[in-house]
């Protein structure tokens, strides 16, 4: 067996046995932020998210009882500037255009829109939460 050989069995990057099915998810993104009770405001009241679970060091958001963010206070992390690493945007996709409206009208009233975008396939709102972290909520179009 060839080095090659080996990458295809162990399902290699680039290989046809590594392409992921149609129905993987992510499960829950985690964010460390300085401010806990800021960004959970900021992610319940703009981004849509319900309040799971909270205690001093750790909130857990979601939609119908599904996790899909855990802030986490780091205090001391210091603040992170435009040219530093980090993450660019997390996605949350919701389900019609009527609730990308409803979306947009919170972000109106409660935020400010840094962009949106029609990319044909679906149309998306982008904006920064108080940490300076990219957020994007968008819904597909259908097919």
């Amino acid at each position: 067996m060839t080095d090659s050989d080996d990458d295809a069995a162990a399902g290699a990057p680039g290989t046809p046995e590594s392409s992921l099915p149609a129905e993987t998810r992510i499960g829950r993104a985690a964010l460390r932020v300085a401010d806990l009770d800021e960004a959970t405001a900021f992610y319940r009241d703009v981004v849509g998210l319900v309040v799971l679970d909270r205690d001093a060091e750790r909130a857990t958001l979601g939609v119908d009882g599904t996790p899909l963010l855990v802030l986490e206070r780091d205090a001391d992390r210091p603040a992170r500037g435009r040219t530093d690493a980090g993450l660019f945007h997390a996605a949350f996709r919701v389900p019609s255009r009527a609730a990308l409206g409803e979306a947009l009208g919170r972000v109106r009233e409660r935020w400010r829109l840094d962009g949106a975008s029609d990319h044909l396939v679906s149309e998306a709102l982008y904006l920064d939460d108080p940490e300076g972290n990219g957020v994007e909520i968008y819904r597909d179009r259908p097919r």
